[in-house]
């Protein structure tokens, strides 16, 4: 069955951009898409129109909980929702205090922010309707990275949290998928100084995303080789582990 209600956040650029245009693409009907940018986030409203879906679109902040709340409630009532994507997040740049805190925000209680609301909306609904979160975490995730230390945290935080949502939500017929990209082509990508193996473009993360979902795949990791490149680090000793991650090139 098609999916055809979904709400995406940090839907203005990157992998949340190119999800939106993949799934009006395929069809959806209703997307509600939120971002902190108005002038892209219509950019990327008024493509996904010109495809055939109703868009509406909401400048927010995630790290508003009583917003976020609001507006997925509100949603729900506008189209019930089927697939709700957890994908805004940020990356931290220098390690200062403040983009510590701000990355720990964005990147954990905004996903918090939009996935308890969905929870207790789904939890509750009995229809034929589907009901899927889909988090995105990162790569990053997989192990501790002295080269951006905060980002990889937050992503292992929420990789952790998406997998045991999983296991416990299944039961009651609710889809986790957890989503750890690797670099894909956006903003904070371009601002990157380091080496980025495997850079993918952000409509063929899409793609992948998407295919994982309607497969149900829990962990949707890729590229393939640096997902198993992360996992054999993340498996060895720590003193091996850190020893060949503290000598890669830092991510500004």
């Amino acid at each position: 069955m098609k999916i055809r209600n979904i709400l995406i956040t940090g839907a203005s650029s990157g992998i949340g951009e190119a999800l939106a245009i993949y799934y009006a693409k395929s069809g959806a009907k209703n997307l509600f898409l939120c971002g902190r940018n108005q002038d892209r986030l219509k950019n990327v409203a008024k493509k996904c129109r010109a495809l055939g879906s109703k868009v509406e679109e909401k400048v927010l902040d995630v790290t508003d909980r009583q917003a976020m709340e609001n507006w997925i409630e509100k949603a729900d009532q506008t189209a019930p929702l089927e697939l709700v994507f957890a994908n805004a997040g940020v990356s931290t740049g220098f390690e200062t205090p403040e983009n510590i805190y701000a990355t720990f925000e964005t990147n954990i209680f905004g996903v918090l922010n939009t996935v308890m609301p969905a929870l207790e909306i789904f939890r509750y609904r009995r229809d034929r309707y589907k009901r899927i979160i889909a988090i995105t975490a990162s790569i990053a995730g997989y192990h501790g990275l002295a080269a951006c230390p905060s980002y990889s945290a937050t992503k292992a935080c929420v990789k952790a949290y998406g997998e045991a949502l999983r296991a416990s939500f299944q039961k009651e017929g609710i889809q986790i998928n957890v989503i750890c990209p690797g670099f894909v082509r956006s903003r904070i990508t371009d601002k990157n100084t380091c080496p980025m193996p495997f850079l993918m473009e952000a409509d063929k993360a899409a793609a992948i995303i998407a295919r994982g979902i309607e497969k149900n795949t829990g962990l949707i990791a890729f590229p393939l080789l640096m997902r198993f490149g992360a996992y054999l680090l993340s498996v060895l000793p720590n003193c091996i582990s850190n020893f060949i991650y503290a000598h890669l090139p830092h991510k500004v």
